[in-house]
């Protein structure tokens, strides 16, 4: 059931990517473009997932444990270093030139294009790059 429930939230994620265009680069990059023609859509997909994710918390850490698992699995680590510094820059910049992060990449893999299939070369090399040097094997 944990699968099921994992492949219903990714699906219910990639749609919602698609419905609100969050898979076109140029809304993306048009929204990281303040100079030109800027395009607010993105600004409010972020607003409503931060208040989702807000109300969303507080609504299922009300519980003892979640509904298809033993425990919550929670991040404890607070503080920040450069790696985590690091990566949300690669991250950034990597959206910044490319107009995917890896959700909408993911989701538009139907759509396969030459700017696409870059993006998601360096996103699987950064993630292997990582798990290489981070010492966890």
């Amino acid at each position: 059931m944990r699968t099921l429930m994992a492949y219903a939230a990714g699906l219910l994620f990639g749609l919602g990517l698609a419905i609100s265009g969050m898979t076109d680069p140029a809304r993306v990059l048009s929204f990281l473009d303040i100079a030109d023609e800027w395009d607010p859509t993105l600004a409010f997909v972020l607003g409503g997932a931060v208040i989702t994710t807000f109300i969303g918390y507080r609504l299922v850490l009300r519980r003892s444990s979640p509904f298809f698992g033993d425990k919550f699995q929670l991040p404890t680590k607070r503080e920040l270093d450069s790696r985590l510094l690091g990566g949300a820059a690669l991250f950034g910049i990597g959206w910044g030139l490319s107009g995917y992060c890896p959700g909408p990449a993911i989701a538009s893999v139907v759509g396969l294009s030459t700017p696409l299939v870059a993006m998601l070369v360096a996103m699987i090399g950064g993630w292997w790059l990582a798990k290489r040097f981070s010492g966890s094997r």
